[in-house]
């Protein structure tokens, strides 16, 4: 069943920005698969929603932004049900799916929401995170510093809207703070270190 719902993911997500791509859904489920197992939440209900977490995906900046986890999960709901999936676990994946956003800022209640969450905020953060989000930024021609205050000195308000960089302090290196199990958290410092790496360098080379 997993291997079918991969499959139909794969082709639904043909032609998706690098950011949300299919080897975005893939890097979910594997981070998924790793916490899961070690902190013992139920594989089925957690892989199934890793893989449909995000069917939907609505630009940043768009006032839909905050609907795509749901929009998302009625797509699943309506995939599941056509697979005959039982009720009780389709509102457990879908359930899933709707608390995973950050822009939603939920804390999920069950073990395999947590594990989502966690999932899906890590492939936010190292090399990858790195990767993906000036891959937005492009995509959105948003410059990559502010050249008057880069690394935010002044304390002056944020506008990762404006400036890629800002994205970091804003909300990237801030992540590991919102991670639930302790194997995400333990990854999420080993990758945030690394972002902090990668920032002392930017700020050499400027």
């Amino acid at each position: 069943m997993l291997n079918n719902l991969q499959e139909r993911t794969r082709k639904s997500l043909e032609g998706r920005d690098p950011a949300h791509d299919f080897q975005h859904v893939m890097r979910v489920y594997k981070n998924a698969e790793l916490i899961g197992r070690r902190e013992g939440a139920d594989m089925e209900i957690l892989l199934a929603a890793s893989l449909l977490h995000d069917l939907v995906v609505y630009p940043k900046g768009s006032a839909k932004t905050s609907r795509s986890a749901d929009d998302s999960a009625d797509m699943a709901e309506k995939w599941l049900c056509g697979r005959g999936y039982p009720q009780d676990k389709i509102d457990k994946i879908c359930y899933c799916i709707r608390t995973h956003s950050y822009s939603k800022r939920l804390i999920p209640v069950t073990l395999e929401g947590k594990v989502l969450q966690d999932a899906d905020r890590l492939d936010a953060l190292g090399a990858i995170g790195i990767a993906r989000t000036f891959s937005v930024s492009g995509s959105e021609s948003r410059t990559f510093y502010n050249p008057g205050d880069p690394f935010w000195k002044s304390g002056r308000e944020l506008d990762d809207n404006e400036w890629t960089l800002d994205h970091f302090y804003k909300k990237l290196l801030r992540l590991k703070k919102s991670m639930h199990t302790k194997t995400a958290i333990g990854m999420a410092q080993e990758r945030t270190k690394f972002m902090e790496q990668f920032v002392r360098q930017l700020k050499k080379e400027i």
